[in-house]
């Protein structure tokens, strides 16, 4: 873990990974312009030929271009949006006092299993889940008796191990299938990714990953914990799980209202001439208004919610307290903005270059001859990606950087982009809560040391470690016996390219 962590410091911030990328890109172009290649592309029949974008009128195109590059970038707009609905409910208070309620609820039998579940329903608003549920796991662990530490590593766990499963649809849903949707286009031009791809596949996943927590919870981490003394001047802890009769008659009506806004949704949907529905009548087709809109509707689901519940604990006072939620859950994207801009303008290069289908036929070919089993090649990539994890730990500069290059690839050997991104989502979370570089470690460290003085981050490590572990093969082999049962991973998602 030092070595990763002295490794991962030496890495540049993501933005300039990007000026990088498109500095080599740039220079290859170069290189490759002048070689001819037999390789034929499958999206115009023609043989693949390497764009200089050296050429003196590409890079006054490039450079006129740029601005509305940026703004047409497809994730930046989906995740702002949906994030300007969340920020609301979390600078509300809606978030936590349903996690509170959710807690409370809770069997002390079932303590390990809850903290883990819950950890990862939170992953809707990710903040949330990191500054509520992680100390609320150690709270309630040690006012039952147990280790602190053991519901902490289990909240954790849950919160960032458990981060790509969940009950409900999330902003990270719409961020992921714009760069899926981006990369297959290198190789299909015409190819569209649903937002809810893989949306079946991580509702259930969240009570896999609730399984195995609890597993490593009870049966690893707390047996070995039992040695590890508390601080001997330890404070009763705070009591995080309350709340007051306003905040609950609140949470009840804005609940009742956000119950009320789905039905209507559903009796919206029920009609066979729904505006709802696309041509053919269907509401899971990509040209379904449905479909198109799930990001306004994460927006709105949240917000007004949200909104109702502020205003009735008095958390927001009138419109300008509102307004000023949506800033605050925008002051904490302005890394991802600026990362954005660089990510855009690397991926319109890389695009225009043809690099990127040289690279994936060429792959393709490699793949073929080795002639390995979809399922090992499925195995590599979620491993792959748990690696690099490791040293890169946002997920869209992640998919943004290895996206382009196997999501093709993969697609030439007939694997579908919906398949591949399931793999992705699963080597991401898994890896998640075991390096440093993950924004919130440090954050996890002090948590442990409120309860162990000397935590560092060889503690959170050796912690979160067995989650890692169980994580990546339980989850692993429950996406290959999912793919085997031919049970369907989300809205318009197969498995194969093209789909059979």
């Amino acid at each position: 873990m030092n070595a990763i962590e002295v490794a991962g410091n030496k890495l540049p911030d993501p933005a300039m990974l990007f000026v990088y990328c498109l500095l080599i890109v740039v220079a290859l172009s170069a290189v490759f312009s002048s070689i001819s290649f037999d390789l034929v592309s499958p999206a115009t029949g023609e043989a693949i030929q390497v764009k200089n974008l050296l050429d003196a009128q590409y890079l006054t195109d490039f450079m006129a271009s740029s601005v509305t590059t940026f703004t047409g970038f497809a994730p930046l707009g989906m995740v702002l949006a949906a994030l300007l609905g969340v920020g609301i409910a979390e600078s509300s208070g809606y978030i936590n006092i349903a996690l509170k309620k959710m807690i409370r609820m809770t069997p002390q039998k079932l303590l390990a299993p809850a903290v883990v579940m819950i950890g990862a329903i939170s992953s809707v608003a990710a903040d949330a889940g990191y500054v509520l549920v992680i100390p609320i796991g150690a709270v309630i662990f040690h006012a039952a008796g147990r280790h602190p530490l053991a519901g902490l590593a289990a909240a954790f766990a849950g919160v960032s191990g458990g981060f790509s499963a969940g009950l409900l649809p999330s902003s990270l849903d719409p961020l992921l299938q714009s760069f899926t949707q981006s990369a297959a286009q290198i190789y299909d031009k015409d190819y569209l990714v649903n937002p809810l791809a893989n949306f079946y596949f991580t509702f259930v996943s969240t009570f896999v990953v609730t399984l195995l927590g609890w597993f490593v919870t009870e049966k690893i981490v707390e047996p070995r914990l039992k040695s590890v003394e508390l601080n001997k001047d330890l404070e009763e802890a705070e009591d995080m799980s309350s709340y007051t009769k306003a905040e609950d008659r609140s949470f009840k009506i804005g609940s009742a209202v956000l119950l009320t806004m789905a039905g209507l949704l559903v009796l919206a949907c029920l009609p066979e001439t729904s505006p709802l529905r696309a041509e053919n009548g269907s509401l899971t087709a990509h040209t379904a208004p449905l479909m198109k809109s799930i990001v306004p509707l994460i927006f709105l689901f949240f917000l007004i919610p949200g909104v109702i519940y502020g205003r009735m604990t008095g958390t927001f006072k009138n419109h300008r307290d509102v307004m000023a939620g949506m800033s605050q859950s925008m002051t904490t994207m302005s890394s991802y903005i600026v990362m954005a801009f660089f990510c855009a303008q690397f991926l319109k290069a890389f695009g225009d270059s043809n690099l990127g289908t040289l690279l994936a036929l060429s792959g393709a070919e490699v793949l073929q001859a080795l002639d390995l089993p979809g399922q090992m090649t499925i195995v590599g990539i979620i491993l792959l990606t748990a690696v690099v994890n490791l040293t890169v730990g946002s997920a869209s500069a992640k998919r943004a950087l290895i996206g382009p290059i196997f999501v093709p690839m993969l697609m030439a050997v007939g694997i579908s982009p919906e398949l591949s991104q399931a793999a992705y989502r699963i080597g991401d979370s898994s890896s998640n809560i075991i390096t440093p570089m993950m924004a919130y470690y440090p954050v996890i460290i002090v948590f442990c040391q409120r309860y162990v003085k000397n935590s560092g981050i060889g503690t959170v490590a050796s912690l979160m470690m067995p989650y890692s572990i169980v994580f990546l093969v339980g989850w692993t082999a429950f996406l290959l016996l999912y793919w085997a049962l031919g049970l369907p991973l989300g809205i318009a998602a197969p498995y194969t390219y093209p789909a059979i």
